[in-house]
């Protein structure tokens, strides 16, 4: 990604709370991104195929997903993704409350480039959340879609 480009972000999240933090953080940190926010897993799926509302979306550079997702569950979400030829490159950060091991491995084993708990603390959820941004946005070199 060069100085110039937008990383297209995209959130799915079911809790507003935590959708509210990690927009928030990520807007205020703004250097180079674009967050989309959308609710669910089936949601995510339309917004990735342009389907329905989503039929003039932008291809995201970086999914943060959440494993607890109502319609369509994270590792399903996931799982479909990384088994499609045009959609399995794009970075997958699996970000969840969840600290289980057999989540996290299941996650890693599906295809997920990274594996992050929420803190409980908003300090440290921004953090996290800014170390994220940055990782993805200055450090990481993307392959072109």
């Amino acid at each position: 990604m060069s100085q110039t480009d937008t990383l297209e972000i995209l959130l799915v999240e079911d809790n507003p709370d935590h959708a509210d933090f990690t927009l928030r953080i990520l807007a205020e940190t703004n250097a180079g991104s674009h967050t989309h926010w959308v609710k669910n897993g089936e949601e995510a799926l339309d917004f990735l195929y342009r389907r329905r509302q989503w039929a003039k979306a932008p291809r995201p550079g970086l999914i943060l997903l959440d494993i607890n997702l109502p319609k369509v569950n994270g590792p399903t979400v996931l799982k479909h993704l990384k088994s499609d030829a045009t959609l399995r490159s794009i970075p997958i950060v699996m970000l969840t409350t969840s600290d289980r091991q057999d989540e996290m491995l299941a996650s890693y084993k599906a295809g997920a480039n990274s594996y992050v708990t929420k803190p409980m603390s908003f300090k440290e959820f921004a953090d996290r959340i800014d170390a994220l941004r940055l990782y993805w946005t200055i450090t990481n070199r993307p392959p072109e879609p």
